[in-house]
């Protein structure tokens, strides 16, 4: 039969450890609690928490003792006691001295945090906090510090980058972005920061060190400038790409622009003609012919409104009502049915593979597009005109920000399950830990290969 001492040290899952006792109590509010006195062994009792080294002793055991919170062993509280003292390291100057059992700073033990911080990839952060009867905030200070477990050198991630994608994400109200830039090659977040725009960019590309910066092959991103300008600053010799999913974006935008606009010409017909045939008392008669009229002019306003998706959509993925709808604006509006030819003539050629073809294709959407008579689309004619050569970049080596665009969509999750953030380090911490390839060790578990 094993021993108490035994028995509590395999709780504590550290071999380093020597247990000298432990004790039963219940507390007021009637939870049972055991509390495992213990202390590290001899020869690591004066290690640095951070280099692990045997260190000179600074100071006596403190008079009062250290409590630990460690994982719940069906149902009862864990907790282990110990008198600390502090050492005097070299390297990291005077503190308290490392305990086998917690990571520096921390009032958990390593289980109990990387129990945390599984937890909380896969659930909201307010069911860990009752769950591991801990506050809401400490769960991302336990995420914080499995995160520097598992990867203590994040500039790792920085290393051999080929294929790059950069993006901003919204991740609270009142226009509060951040930059995320993802390796194209293993789908990985390798870089996050707090805002947007030209200074947050260039504060990424200036910790690279030139060996980095010179295998950075490829750049994809939307037509922002600021990307532009600090590709050709930091990386000139790189294929900096528009992706295609941001074009078609730029049509759609154009193409509901101009929707809009023969929406309100429809609708102020309509209410011209409400106006020159106001409607007499009681029901309109049957073969009323200003009523009538009046009628068919708000049905056509009605039906351009009510038209954005199945404008949007793809002509081989309209269901039958949604045909209906792009046929009566191809026979009543041919302004609005021509921004919706030249969206899909945009989609289409984009698909295309040999760039040459695609670059002839191109030329003659352009032609199409400064000659169209929609203001819309003029614009959008020279914003494709600028990024032209990044567009047919992006089609002859084959990129897309398809993977950074599902990684904003996985940010987009932790956000809302978190119920947003109010501390921006915390979301970074579990960008990195759910936006890549990392596995958190759970406590006496086989360690699963990626």
């Amino acid at each position: 039969m094993a021993s108490t001492n035994t028995l509590c040290k395999k709780l504590l899952n550290v071999k380093t450890a020597v247990v000298t006792g432990s004790d039963f109590y219940t507390d007021e509010d009637g939870v049972n609690h055991i509390r495992i006195k213990a202390r590290p062994n001899k020869w690591h009792e004066n290690d640095c928490p951070f280099c692990h080294k045997s260190c000179t002793r600074y100071d006596s055991q403190s008079s009062t003792s250290r409590i630990w919170r460690g994982l719940d062993w069906g149902g009862t509280l864990v907790e282990v006691e110990c008198h600390t003292h502090r050492i005097k390291c070299p390297v990291h100057g005077i503190l308290v001295a490392d305990v086998p059992w917690a990571y520096p700073g921390s009032g958990f033990t390593k289980d109990f945090d990387l129990t945390v911080g599984w937890l909380a990839t896969y659930l909201p952060r307010s069911a860990v906090s009752e769950y591991m009867r801990i506050d809401w905030e400490t769960v991302g200070r336990c995420v914080h510090r499995t995160l520097n477990d598992i990867e203590p050198e994040r500039s790792r991630r920085l290393d051999g980058l080929v294929n790059i994608g950069i993006d901003e994400t919204s991740y609270k109200k009142g226009h509060k972005y951040i930059t995320v830039i993802v390796n194209h090659d293993n789908n990985t977040v390798v870089w996050a920061a707090q805002g947007h725009g030209k200074t947050v960019l260039e504060s990424f590309y200036r910790q690279l060190t030139p060996q980095q910066l010179s295998s950075i092959r490829v750049v994809t991103g939307d037509g922002a400038k600021w990307i532009t300008e600090c590709v050709n600053e930091f990386t000139p010799d790189c294929e900096r790409c528009v992706d295609p999913f941001h074009v078609v974006e730029w049509a759609m935008e154009a193409l509901d622009e101009v929707r809009r606009e023969v929406w309100r010409e429809a609708y102020s017909e309509a209410v011209q003609l409400a106006k020159e045939h106001p409607r007499k008392k009681g029901r309109p008669k049957a073969d009323d012919e200003e009523a009538a009229i009046v009628k068919v002019a708000k049905a056509k306003a009605e039906e351009i409104k009510n038209s954005a998706y199945a404008l949007g959509k793809a002509p081989e993925h309209l269901t039958e009502n949604q045909q209906t709808k792009v046929a009566m604006i191809a026979e009543n509006n041919s302004r609005l049915y021509r921004a919706y030819r030249m969206k899909e003539m945009l989609r289409l050629l984009l698909k295309i593979k040999d760039v040459d073809e695609a670059d002839a294709e191109l030329k003659r959407w352009l032609w199409w597009a400064s000659h169209s008579r929609i203001p819309a689309f003029k614009k959008l004619y020279q914003k494709i005109k600028r990024h032209k050569g990044h567009i047919l970049n992006a089609i002859r080596l084959g990129m897309s920000n398809a993977r950074i665009e599902a990684t904003n969509n996985k940010i987009k999750l932790i956000i809302r399950k978190a119920y947003g953030f109010r501390n921006i380090q915390n979301m970074l911490d579990m960008v990195y830990l759910v936006c890549s390839d990392l596995r958190i060790p759970l406590p006496n578990r086989k360690p699963k290969t990626a």
